[in-house]
């Protein structure tokens, strides 16, 4: 598989974290007719049941799990990671909101962030994906696809995070077409600058937000 190419898999069902309607009427007798029309009558037409999994040549983006938690957490807690997005380093219990908002997202918009692991040895490098974050600044970027990706320093400079993003964005495109993809860097990341332009996000304004923030776009 080449660099440029993503496959695309669903989550195995029945390991007890996604579910989908096709899955619960296969299970035949475990649920009643009324249980599965009441699912398909209150879940929201946006909603993503099954979290995609993507591959690229080296990389799996996959759904976060709960035994990711300590690694990410670790991941959060970096200075160098952190530099360019909070500053300081995220607690603990912050991280385990953050991990528990990227789940919910794919379960209210139909989008969301999705670990990246390193294929050769499952590591867990970071996460990439998308948001909405309704945040408050001009001009807004509220309805679009905020694009954001987050790697361990150990990994910087070898196209992982281009490769990740670039599998994300082959996604995006496919599911949310009239959606506009943004994303928001501090003006000093040079190396998120680089490889934001090399995904063909281009700057359209600037903005205050926490700090100086370059707000860029790309078409589809």
């Amino acid at each position: 598989m080449g660099l440029g190419q993503v496959a695309v898999k669903t989550c195995p069902e029945g390991n007890g974290k996604q579910f989908s309607l096709n899955a619960a009427m296969r299970i035949g007798n475990s649920w009643a007719s009324n249980d599965v029309d009441r699912y398909r009558r209150h879940r929201p037409e946006t909603a993503m049941t099954i979290v995609p999994t993507l591959e690229t040549e080296r990389l799996i983006l996959r759904p976060h799990r709960l035994e990711d938690f300590d690694d990410y957490a670790a991941i959060w807690a970096d200075p160098d990671v952190v530099r360019f997005i909070t500053g300081s380093p995220i607690s603990r219990e912050n991280s385990w909101s953050r991990m528990l908002r990227v789940a919910g997202s794919w379960h209210l918009m139909g989008f969301g962030f999705l670990a990246i692991e390193e294929k050769g040895t499952g590591r867990l490098l970071g996460e990439a994906g998308f948001q909405d974050m309704r945040r408050e600044f001009q001009p807004s970027i509220e309805g679009t696809l905020e694009t954001g990706w987050a790697l361990v320093p150990s990994v910087h400079g070898r196209g992982y995070a281009t490769e990740a993003v670039t599998a994300m964005i082959s996604w995006g495109k496919a599911h949310f077409p009239d959606h506009r993809m943004t994303c928001i860097i501090s003006p000093e990341n040079a190396a998120s600058l680089r490889v934001a332009a090399k995904l063909g996000f281009r700057e359209f304004a600037r903005a205050d937000y926490h700090g100086p923030i370059l707000v860029l776009a790309r078409e589809n």
